[in-house]
Parts: C-alpha cells; sequence; structure tokens
C-alpha cells in the first residue's frame, strides 16, 4: 500500500455501462475533490445535486484556466471524519453509469493535486487500520462479495456485523479482567488468603471461557465447509457414466464424454447452487487397474479425494451391477457413500426414485439411486437427495458459522491451549504468562496485535474500489 495519508479515490461499483455509477473518495484531501469537480461542498451525510465540471484543454492538449466543461449532474455526498466508512474524509459521486462519464470524472479527480487510483481493498484497509471494521469483519465483507449462494451470504454477513468479532472481544475482555487479578495477587503478595482467593477466581474464569472456546471449535469446520462448499466427488469404475452424471448435474458439458477407457484423467470441478447450499462436484478418473503412468496417476488422486470428500457418489452400470466401492470407503471413519446405477435407460421395466439402503458405509448407509445420465429419467430424485443432504449438513445453527477460515481455527485453539496451560499450573508467574498468551491470541484474531504477516494476504483478493 502507499502512503495511508494520501487521497484515493476508485469506482466502487460494478463495471460500466449501468444506470448508475458510484465513485469514492477517501483522504484528507477529499474536500478538494468536492469543490474541483463540483464548485461546492454539500452539508454533511445528505446527498446533493451538483453539476461536475472539469477543465477544458486547449488545441496543444494544455488545460485552460478559464474555461469548464460540464460532465454529468450527480448526487453528491459529503462525510467528514472520523464519522465516514473509512473513519477518514469522504466523498461520494452517483453519476450517470456510463464509460465516457465514469472515465470522465476519474480522469478529472486524477487531475486534482494529492489525488491517487485506490489500490484493491485499500478503502476497507483504511476501515481496519481507523477502527471502523476487526479483521473478521473485514474478512466478512470478502466472503459477502464472494458469495455464491444464500447459505454464504447469510454466513458472510453474520461474519461482517461481528458474529466472531464481538465474541472474541468479549472474551478478550473477560480474559483481560482475569489476567488483571493475577497480576493483582502477584503486586500484592501480603494476604495470602485473599490472594489465593482471587487466583481461584481468574482460574474459574479461564475454565469457563476454554469450555466456550472449545464448544466453538468443535463445530468449527462447518463454517469453513459453507465458505467453501460441500465436497461431492462423483467415482467409481471406467465407462459407466461419470461425466455424464456430472455434466447432467451441472446442466452443461463441464467434463469430456467418451466410450473409451481412462478418458478423465484428473479431477474436474463443477460448483452448483443446490437448495441455496454451496456444493462442489469431482469428477474423478475411473478406478481400475492400467499401466499408463497418467492414469495412475489419477486414479491415485481420485481415491484420495474421495477419501477427504463430504460424500461419495458411486456410479455403476445398471446393466451388470457393480463393482462395490473399495474397501477404503467401506469403513466406519469414510464419507457417506450412495450407490447411483447409472444407465437405467438401458433397462427394460424402468424403476425411479430411491431404492432401499444397502449396507452401511462410512458414517452413513448405502443410499441408490437408478438415474439415466442420457435421458434424465428419475435425476430428480438424486438432485432433491443431493440439496437435502447439503441442508442437514449445514444446519448445525449460528455457532457452526462463528470460524469461518483456518486462521480462526488456529487462533482459537491457541487461546484454548493457552488456557488449558494455565489451569494446570500452579505457580502465580507461569499463570499470568498463559493468560496473556490466550489474550494475545484472541487480539491476533481480531487485529489488535500482530497481523501485519496476514494483512497483504487479505487484502490482496478484494477489488479495487472496497
Amino acid at each position: 500500500m502507499s502512503s495511508p495519508h494520501d487521497t484515493i479515490f476508485a469506482l466502487s461499483s460494478g463495471r460500466p455501462p449501468a444506470a448508475i455509477a458510484v465513485i469514492r473518495v477517501s483522504g484528507p484531501r477529499a474536500k478538494d475533490a468536492i469543490v474541483a469537480l463540483g464548485g461546492r461542498v454539500p452539508s454533511p451525510r445528505q446527498a446533493t445535486l451538483l453539476r461536475l465540471k472539469r477543465r477544458c484543454r486547449d488545441e496543444e492538449g494544455s488545460a485552460s484556466k478559464a474555461a469548464f466543461e460540464p460532465i454529468d449532474d450527480a448526487l453528491v455526498l459529503w462525510f467528514p471524519g472520523p464519522r465516514s466508512e473509512t473513519g477518514e474524509d469522504t466523498a461520494e459521486f452517483q453519476l450517470h453509469g456510463g464509460h465516457a462519464v465514469v472515465a470522465g470524472v476519474l480522469s478529472a479527480l486524477g487531475a486534482v493535486e494529492g489525488l491517487r487510483p485506490a489500490e484493491p481493498g485499500e478503502f476497507t484497509r483504511r476501515a481496519f487500520e481507523n477502527g471502523k471494521l476487526d479483521l473478521t469483519k473485514v474478512e466478512g465483507l470478502a466472503d459477502l462479495i464472494g458469495a455464491e449462494t444464500e447459505a454464504q451470504r447469510r454466513q458472510a454477513f453474520r461474519q461482517l456485523t461481528g458474529l466472531l468479532g464481538d465474541r472474541a472481544e468479549q472474551w478478550r475482555q473477560r480474559l483481560t479482567e482475569a489476567l488483571a487479578l493475577v497480576e493483582a495477587s502477584i503486586d500484592f503478595p501480603d494476604e495470602d488468603i485473599v490472594s489465593e482467593k482471587v487466583v481461584q477466581r481468574a482460574l474459574g474464569a479461564a475454565e469457563q471461557l476454554e469450555r466456550e472456546v472449545r464448544e466453538v471449535l468443535a463445530s468449527a469446520r462447518h463454517g469453513e465447509r459453507l465458505r467453501e462448499g460441500l465436497t461431492v466427488v462423483v467415482a467409481g469404475p471406467v465407462n459407466v457414466g461419470k461425466s455424464s452424471i456430472v455434466n447432467r448435474l451441472a446442466k452443461r458439458s463441464a467434463a469430456i464424454v467418451s466410450p473409451h477407457a481412462g478418458t478423465t484423467r484428473d479431477i474436474i470441478e463443477v460448483h452448483l447452487d443446490l437448495g441455496g447450499f454451496p456444493v462442489t462436484v469431482l469428477d474423478t478418473a475411473g478406478m481400475r487397474d492400467t499401466g499408463d503412468p497418467v492414469e495412475v496417476e489419477g486414479v491415485r488422486r481420485a481415491r484420495a479425494r474421495a477419501g477427504d470428500s463430504d460424500l461419495v457418489l458411486w456410479v455403476i452400470d445398471a446393466t451388470f451391477g457393480g463393482p462395490w466401492p473399495p474397501g477404503e470407503l467401506m469403513r466406519p471413519e469414510a464419507p457417506p457413500v450412495w450407490i447411483v446405477s447409472n444407465k437405467m435407460d438401458l433397462l427394460e421395466g424402468k424403476r425411479s426414485g430411491r431404492v432401499a439402503d444397502g449396507p452401511e458405509a462410512g458414517s452413513g448407509s448405502l443410499k441408490r439411486y437408478p438415474v439415466s445420465a442420457l435421458t434424465g429419467a428419475s435425476f430428480e430424485a438424486l438432485v432433491d437427495g443431493l440439496a437435502a443432504y447439503a441442508r442437514r449438513f449445514f444446519s448445525n445453527g449460528t455457532e457452526s458459522g462463528l470460524v469461518t477460515r483456518p486462521r480462526h481455527r488456529a487462533a482459537l485453539r491457541e487461546c484454548a491451549d493457552a488456557l488449558r496451560r494455565a489451569c494446570a499450573v500452579e505457580e502465580t508467574g507461569l499463570i499470568a504468562e498463559e493468560l496473556r498468551l490466550a489474550t494475545n491470541a484472541l487480539g491476533r484474531l481480531v487485529g489488535r496485535v500482530d497481523v501485519e504477516s496476514v494483512l497483504d494476504v487479505i487484502f490482496r483478493d478484494f477489488c479495487i474500489g472496497k
């Protein structure tokens, strides 16, 4: 990032052409930008219609000091800091969203001394640095921008409004109070009985906090999964129609379909919205013994991804059935496996819908779905089943959305471990040190201490204008 004392500007709405475009300016010279283009500064936080102008250029291309030309009639808003989104002086121009209009205003702003185009995420970073957002809310904003389904949008909005950050700040305040009690017993050790009671009171608070943090960690994976999407692997032997099933789910030709065995070598990902929940479907190589080194690697990856998935659709050819899934997918710790009997159109006496459950595999039973990827027969039952499975998978209440990133999980685990160690030691100085480590872990979670190493990683994925 450039100097925080610069005044920055950028288009913060979508790409033109559009009905309306919004251009934002933030920094100490935001007021100068309004005067340069609009002639006067409107009352704070009141939308005012102004005619935006820029200096005309003579035949040699130099800006004329006398003449101005109009660009557009726009609504202009003025937000003096710190009562603004970024915490510093901010201006907003709402204008017509044509290419030429937007380009004209951006060009005029670039001609104002002390203004420069914003870098990706710079507006949000200034809001963070000025205390308007903590780091979890920043991440929630990034997730809200990238949300593709209703469930992801709801979770991201809860993070943006402080679901995790506010809870972490409450924990941090309680830890600070407990740490103050322990440090007071160190500073005033004369009254042994009183000092011991004070320490025990602090340790009681630490034990309660550890339980609360561990409860959140227990469901941490669901929030991360919702952000990333439920993973469904389509696996099975060769030439059973796995790619056709993926294409039917995606409603497009996402995977190559061929009658030749071994066509799919690498893993193909398709992102779906099923019932408002994000689902990533993976098409994998057919599992068989082969001497082709490329296909061998494809089979190895297929087995690995199937074992790490949330659900496996094991596809078989309905005309001869089998084979059953390999042994590693039948273990208790394996993901649930559903049998999809494809090519039902080749059989006489077609059946539809889900048939009886088979023997248990992984954490569930072998549900069976007879379908035809070619005709689409009975496919609706499979899609409905996947949507219902996603709904059940993510329906753990709002607590499951507290932790949405590995960074959150790591900070909370560090805090819980420090609290556990604090309750296990007897020396007062060591108790204080462990409580201090737990407090610092929560501080890093919300961005209060030692977060420079993660800031660039977070903000580099933001779009310009946010």
